[in-house]
């Protein structure tokens, strides 16, 4: 396995340049019968919203991760768990200033705790920097842009880059001018598209439309679409009312999960379940390398019914809260 992981990362530094945008099929993978909630659902978790039509078809495919956490303790008894945090949708609210998406107080604490008991990764869409700005927490170990750029724990530190950053492991360094030059171009492109901003991630450039009147979502999409298409070094992906421009190499949250299971030491561990909790696309990707997996936890936070390979649920980041909150009492 560990051979397998060496040459995907060798190929990923070799910056081998896909052109197709095409995600790959993955056959889904339904919520294991072993984690049936026994209790009828009266050990925590929220009620079902009467006006989302399909929710409650929807929940009993992905059953709430608070319903289910006795199960899911049940499942982690004796192994050892390391935990995966997405940031905006899951840790914090989503807002229409993406500079002020912060999360509270008792969301930091949550997090602590849980940093405390096992190995706590966050992995976002933000720049490494900006995440670690509104997380200030430094029990925690951090992928910026997607996991394009990432902070390896301190015992895995082999180097260090040249702003003295211990364990910082870009695949996309050589990318950088490129996405630079891109966002010059996109703010131009945007330019007149009133709610229209840029936020420059580092290693990838978010386009938020959330505040684009709804009559020109498409002209945005299509006009970004335009520009991307002329550059073959960088790809495109979607997310909640976002565009992002990104490295056309083969690397997401998925990867940036197994790299940090590689730099834990858990890659040939039998015991270890990793849990992930997110609300976006770009998540999937994660959910996916879990379950392939067949051991492990992917919770999508969603009030909606959506398409996703999650075993489960929970609503909103005041669930996410929640849930935090009890497993950390559970590892006490």
């Amino acid at each position: 396995m560990m051979m397998r992981r060496l040459t995907k990362f060798n190929h990923i530094m070799g910056f081998q340049i896909t052109h197709s945008n095409k995600p790959k099929k993955v056959k889904p993978f339904s919520c294991p019968t072993n984690y049936d909630d026994n209790n009828g659902g009266t050990n925590g978790g929220s009620l079902i919203p009467d006006d989302v039509p399909g929710y409650a078809s929807w929940l009993a495919k992905h059953p709430s991760a608070l319903n289910m956490f006795d199960s899911i303790t049940k499942k982690a008894k004796g192994k050892k768990v390391v935990v995966f945090l997405d940031y905006d949708g899951t840790l914090s609210p989503i807002v229409d200033d993406p500079d002020k998406a912060f999360m509270s107080a008792e969301m930091r604490m949550a997090v602590r705790e849980v940093a405390k008991h096992f190995p706590t990764s966050i992995i976002s869409g933000r720049s490494r920097e900006k995440v670690k700005e509104f997380v200030q927490l430094s029990n925690v170990y951090y992928a910026g842009s997607h996991g394009l750029d990432i902070m390896s724990p301190p015992r895995a530190v082999k180097a260090c880059d040249k702003k003295g950053n211990e364990g910082a492991f870009q695949p996309a360094k050589l990318f950088l001018p490129a996405i630079q030059e891109m966002s010059i171009e996109l703010e131009d492109t945007i330019r007149e598209i009133q709610g229209a901003r840029i936020e420059d991630n580092k290693f990838c450039i978010s386009v938020h439309y959330r505040q684009v009147p709804p009559k020109d979502h498409e002209m945005l999409k299509e006009k970004v679409k335009s520009l991307v298409g002329n550059h073959p070094n960088v790809r495109l992906t979607e997310g909640k009312m976002v565009l992002e421009v990104r490295p056309a190499i083969e690397w997401n949250k998925g990867d940036a999960l197994n790299y940090l299971l590689d730099a834990l030491g858990f890659s040939n561990a039998k015991d270890v379940l990793p849990l992930y909790i997110g609300d976006d696309r770009t998540d999937e990707d994660a959910f996916k390398v879990i379950a392939n997996r067949r051991e492990g936890f992917p919770i999508i936070v969603s009030s909606i019914p959506k398409d996703t390979i999650a075993w489960f649920s929970l609503r909103d980041p005041s669930e996410v809260l929640a849930f935090l909150l009890r497993l950390a009492k559970w590892k006490k």
